[in-house]
Order: structure tokens, then C-alpha cells, then sequence
């Protein structure tokens, strides 16, 4: 396609975005950074009556849509790539009140996204909430001698939403009683043996763990109440 040629849009106005200087074939005005060819003859926008619009720049497609459908009179500025051989759209030329109209549609759009993502946070909070106290029952339950408090701190920890930790997993979502076990001796193995030290000191983990091993089955034993950790 020449560069000269009338860009085809169906059922539209076409605006150029010229790549050359160009001047108006009526009023002579120019060079003209928006352009309308009529006969192949370039004209200005106000010549062509169209100079009251203003610009809105693609990207913003529901801005986009929202400014098409609320003015009257609209026109789609191109302009051509040479690379590709064709006119890419570069954005539409709206009435400004229409512009100002579909800005306020998108604002309370944006503000109803933010309610919606505050309500979602809340509820999400709370299904948290419930889980992780669900969790700490289960810990309880499981090791009756474990502190109120540090089954609560264990639980938050291991069903923190987006840490991949086991109180996420499958098995920890159904609350077995393996996925619980495991949630505890992680915790106990940060908390209340050197495994960390060992691990900074650069022991490997298998051996930092059979190191510690010991430490937590009766850490483990002592909050079950049992001789053995099942």
C-alpha cells in the first residue's frame, strides 16, 4: 500500500499521522501533525471540521471503547509503518466531553475494582483465619502438651497463604495428621535444636538433621505425652 493512499477503516473516519511535512491543500496551514486526504489532497482538521476533537492515545482499551461510544463524531488516527507496509492504529480523536465522560465510567470502574479487592482481601483474611486456628486444634489435639501459644505461632506459620509450606498442601488443607506432624517438627527443628547454626556452619542437611534428630522426637514425645512419636 502507498503511503499516500486513504487508509481503509469500515465504517469510520481516518486521520493521518503523516510521516512527511505536509500542508493543508485549503488554508495552506502546516506542517500538519494530523492530516485527513481527501481526493489525496491533504487537509487540516479544521478545514475538514474536525478540529474541536481531541486526541486519545491507544492503549487504554476500555477508555477506548467507553469515548467511541459516548461521542457523537469520532475519527481513527493512523499512521503508516513502513516496516510492516500497512497503517497502524495510533488512537481515536473523541469529543473532549465525551473523553471527560468516559474518563468518570473508567474512575468508577477502577473504584468498584478497589472495593472488590478489598472485600476479597477480607474474606480471604478470614478463611485464613479460620484455617490456621483449625490447624492449631489440630496441633492440640495431636500434642496436647504443645503451648497454646506456640501451636498458634506454628500453624500461622505452616498455612501462610502463598508460602508453599505444608499447611498449604493438600494434606495439610485436609489437616492429616502427617502434613500436622510435619508442620510441628519443622518448628521445632528451627526453633528449639542448633540446626540452623549447623546448617550455616556448613553441614549438609541430611547430616545437620540426623544431628538433631534426637532434640526433636522428644521435644515431639514430651508434647504428645507418649514414649514414642507415632
Amino acid at each position: 500500500m502507498a503511503a499516500s493512499a486513504t487508509p481503509p477503516v469500515p465504517g469510520g473516519l481516518v486521520v493521518v499521522q503523516p510521516l512527511r511535512r505536509k500542508h493543508c491543500a485549503g488554508c495552506r496551514r502546516g506542517p500538519l501533525s494530523l492530516l485527513v486526504l481527501e481526493g489525496g489532497a491533504p487537509r487540516c482538521l479544521d478545514c475538514v471540521d474536525l478540529g474541536h476533537l481531541v486526541f486519545l492515545p491507544r492503549g487504554d482499551t476500555a477508555l477506548t471503547r467507553r469515548a467511541r461510544e459516548e461521542s457523537e463524531l469520532w475519527a481513527v488516527v493512523v499512521r503508516f509503518d513502513r516496516r510492516r507496509g500497512r497503517y497502524e492504529r495510533q488512537g481515536l480523536l473523541v469529543e473532549e466531553r465525551a473523553l471527560a465522560r468516559a474518563e468518570e465510567r473508567c474512575l468508577a470502574d477502577a473504584e468498584a475494582r478497589r472495593l472488590r479487592r478489598a472485600r476479597d482481601a477480607r474474606r480471604r483474611a478470614a478463611e485464613d483465619e479460620r484455617f490456621a486456628a483449625a490447624f492449631a486444634a489440630e496441633i492440640v489435639r495431636l500434642f496436647p502438651g504443645c503451648p497454646a501459644e506456640r501451636a498458634w505461632a506454628i500453624a500461622a506459620h505452616a498455612s501462610a497463604r502463598g508460602s508453599g509450606r505444608v499447611g498449604r498442601s493438600a494434606a495439610g488443607r485436609a489437616l492429616t495428621e502427617g502434613a500436622v506432624t510435619s508442620a510441628v517438627m519443622a518448628a521445632v527443628r528451627h526453633a528449639d535444636t542448633p540446626y540452623d547454626r549447623l546448617l550455616m556452619s556448613g553441614v549438609p542437611r541430611y547430616e545437620a538433621r540426623r544431628r538433631i534428630a534426637a532434640t526433636v522426637a522428644g521435644v515431639l514425645r514430651g508434647w504428645a505425652g507418649t514414649a514414642e512419636v507415632g
